[in-house]
């Protein structure tokens, strides 16, 4: 890896853990760019250089803690088990991730009641994050029967996002059970459909 690429590793860490760090202390919907410049302690191109609005910062969140995902794929994940159980598996390792990252995504999704458009906007990388995780699983998700499972495990994501939110067991055992309840009624529904 290039000094370069370094160099942008630790702004885009720094970029993310400041502004993770200002949802909390401040709320999402009233942090801005300057804010995350001063907390960063980076110079406003050098956020430039990195991003071009705030939403771009949710996108590096979401990017990296898909990585984090995928990087733990080949330590645990079994070949021989159903797409639902390899499913179940990878979310899970996404909920737990994120509880590196709880207070500041907690603080984040709060702001969304304030500002419901970040919701809209974000939606399509979250659906490209939940296309990584179908594909992960060995769920095809080509033509027009794919863009629907990624759409309905969107739905699913998001239906648990809420529980794990509030789930505060230390193995997340709430999340666990409701994460196998949807994305059961989920294989039934596909299952009625013919997918």
């Amino acid at each position: 890896m290039s000094a370069k690429n370094v160099n942008n590793k630790d702004i885009k860490d720094n970029i993310m853990k400041a502004a993770l760090d200002l949802a909390v202390e401040q709320g999402w919907e009233h942090t801005t760019l300057r804010d995350i410049v001063a907390k960063a302690e980076i110079s406003m191109p050098e956020l430039y250089g990195e991003i071009e609005d705030k939403t771009d910062i949710l996108v590096l969140l979401g990017k990296m803690i898909d990585r984090r995902v995928l990087e733990g794929l080949s330590s645990h994940t079994d070949d021989t088990a159903e797409a639902r159980e390899r499913l179940f598996d990878i979310l899970m390792d996404r909920y737990d991730i994120l509880n590196d990252y709880r207070e500041g995504i907690i603080a984040i999704l709060e702001s969304f009641k304030c500002d419901p458009k970040q919701i809209v906007i974000s939606m399509p990388h979250l659906c490209r994050s939940m296309n990584w995780m179908l594909e992960s699983s060995g769920v095809e998700t080509v033509g027009i029967k794919g863009a629907l499972k990624v759409v309905g495990l969107t739905g699913v994501y998001l239906k648990v996002l809420n529980t794990w939110k509030d789930d505060d067991s230390v193995d997340l055992s709430k999340t666990m059970a409701a994460l196998d309840k949807a994305l059961e009624r989920a294989e039934r529904t596909a299952n009625t459909l013919g997918f």
